[in-house]
Formats: C-alpha cells, structure tokens, sequence
C-alpha cells in the first residue's frame, strides 16, 4: 500500500486511508485558533479555499459529511416539510434516519438508474400542501448525491443536474448536493467542480473520502445560508475548537490529492475488466465511472469476503450477493493483481 505499508490490501472503503507524511508534516505546522470563537486561521483559509473552489459565498467545517448533510437539511427545511432524495441515497440509507430525528422531515424516494434520478421522477415526486388541501406535506429540498455511493460511483450528467435544479427551482425547492465525492465526479466528467453545482444551493464535501484527509468535510453555500448552518452545527454538538489541524490536511489534500484521483479510477476500471472476467463474479461495467467496483457473487458474498480476508484482501460485503471494492491512494497497481489473483483462486 503506497506510503502506508501493510501485508493487507484494504478494499472496504477510502475512508481507511491514513494521512502521508507530507500531510501529517501539515498538520503538525498549523497555525491554530479557536474555531468556534472564529479565530483558527487555517479553518478559515479551508472554509474559504473550498467555498472559492464550488464558486459558493462561504464555507463551514464540519467533522463529518453526515453531519454535513444533516445541517443542510435542517437549514433549508422546517419541522414537517419533506425532502426528495434517490432511494438508494446516503442520506435516506446510511445516516440513522437523521432527516427525520434532527429536522422532522419526511422523505418521498425517487427511483434511480445506478442512484441518477432523472429530472422527470423528481418532479413527480415533489408535493405541496397546496396540491391536496393541505392533506400533503411542502416538499421543501431535493438532494442528490454526486457520486452516487450505492450507484456504483456514477455521477450526474451535466444536463441532467441543471434540469433537476431548474424543477427544483420551479417548484421552490432548495438543491441540495451530498457532494461526498464531488471531486471524483469533477475528474470523472471533465467538469470544473464550480460548474457542477452552479445551480445548487448547497454543496457537502468530504475531505476524509478519496482526498485522502483523515477527519471532516465542507459544508458551502450562500453567505446567508452558512451563517444560518453555523448555528445547526452548534446545536448538534459540532463547534470544534483548535480545529487547524485537521483543517491543514484539507488543504494539503487540495494541492496534491486531487489530480490523482484519476490513478484511482484507472485501477478501478481495471479491477472490475478483471474480475467480470473470472467464473463466479460479475461487474457491471459501465457503471464503474470513478473508484468504486460492485461484484455480483454466486457464493454468498459472506462467504467470498471472509476467505478474501483470510488471504489479505479485505473487501466489503453489502449484502447476500455483492460486495464493494474501493480504490483510493493506498492501492496500488501490485495491490490489484493481488486482488485479482485471489478471486482466481476463490473457491466455494
């Protein structure tokens, strides 16, 4: 594993990777503040470096991109309100129903191509009081996720995005982007990431995914909106205070995590071509657009992810017949022939 050695390949996830010496050398040279008084100097260079990046007014560090989203969603929405969302999306699958608990909305699930919701599907799916004598709840804010997690790593078309925002819009509804893995889709599609969300109001990025950071992510929106968000962040326990330390690995992530991110997504290509190959295992081809492989097993995938750790390859495994493989900067060309080599000789 490139500048972390270990005898394991670590597949599950590129939130396993750990910082470079040159990040940590970062991290030790901040200069700090206190954040929740305004005053760490390198969190305020993230928050505006980030903002500037998204072509957004402002930015808020936050410790998670979960918490990320779930300011997002309480500063746009009120108790009552609905949100749309794709029903495979992080935010309807894998953050503990915060939606509900911490802003008491309800969500209406948008079915999707490899997690894309097409304009046509959202619009459908947005409903105002107005609509039915007030028996319906205000749709209030559709989110989407670029690049969709359970999609496989697939991102949004360009077109397709402005027509959700332009709905969106149309319908008073705030746009919303669980933008985990912005950057992946910016790489992926050629896009300047400004341009991605040009029309979205708020924008969640994690700087802990293929960035390579070890905690937190960005929260970027109109001025007005983040200064209304700082508050959520309070009250849900996120103020933190000489936070600069882990600001500077954003930031060192910025200068030099970005342009590889390509490399990731070369040797994802390159795992799921391999493994679709192999008796047993099936990918989806055309849906490995980043860093992320999905495989089809016809041994339960249990069973395929525990003898795979029992040689070094540790993968994850997301149901009674698929697993996830993630590249990130640890995996290196080595690491997928190993990966390779012991799906070859897996045996039921």
């Amino acid at each position: 594993m490139f500048e972390h050695p270990s005898d394991r390949v670590d597949l599950r996830s590129d939130t396993i990777t750990q910082p470079t010496p040159g990040m940590r050398e970062a991290m030790l040279s901040a200069k700090l503040g206190d954040d929740v008084f305004g005053e760490d100097p390198t969190v305020i260079e993230l928050q505006e470096r980030m903002a500037s990046i998204m072509g957004k007014e402002a930015g808020l560090l936050v410790p998670s991109g979960t918490m990320s989203n779930a300011i997002a969603i309480r500063a746009h929405t009120q108790p009552g309100d609905e949100i749309i969302t794709e029903e495979h999306s992080h935010i309807y699958v894998y953050e503990a129903g915060g939606f509900a608990a911490l802003s008491g909305c309800s969500v209406a699930l948008v079915a999707g191509n490899c997690g894309i919701m097409e304009p046509e599907a959202v619009a459908r799916k947005i409903r105002k009081p107005g609509d039915c004598m007030s028996h319906y709840p205000n749709g209030s804010l559709v989110c989407i996720e670029n690049t969709s997690n359970r999609g496989g790593g697939t991102f949004y078309p360009q077109s397709v995005l402005d027509e959700i925002a332009r709905v969106s819009k149309e319908s008073s509804c705030a746009l919303h982007v669980d933008g985990a893995r912005i950057f992946n889709a910016a790489e992926a599609s050629g896009e300047d990431p400004a341009r991605i969300v040009r029309d979205c109001d708020t924008v969640s990025i994690c700087i802990s995914k293929g960035l390579g950071a070890p905690v937190g992510g960005v929260l970027v929106g109109s001025r007005s909106l983040i200064d209304e968000a700082h508050r959520w962040r309070k009250m849900f326990g996120g103020g933190m205070r000489q936070a600069g330390v882990l600001a500077a690995a954003g930031l060192y992530a910025l200068d030099h995590n970005r342009a590889r991110l390509s490399d990731d997504h070369g040797r994802a290509q390159r795992l799921a071509k391999e493994l679709s190959a192999i008796a047993g295992f099936d990918v989806d081809i055309e849906s490995v657009r980043t860093n992320m492989v999905y495989v089809s097993t016809e041994s339960p995938a249990s069973e395929v992810a525990a003898w795979l750790g029992g040689v070094g390859i540790d993968v994850l495994d997301l149901g009674s017949n698929l697993l996830r493989l993630v590249t990130h900067l640890h995996i290196t060309d080595e690491d997928i022939d190993k990966t390779v080599h012991a799906f070859k000789n897996f045996s039921s």
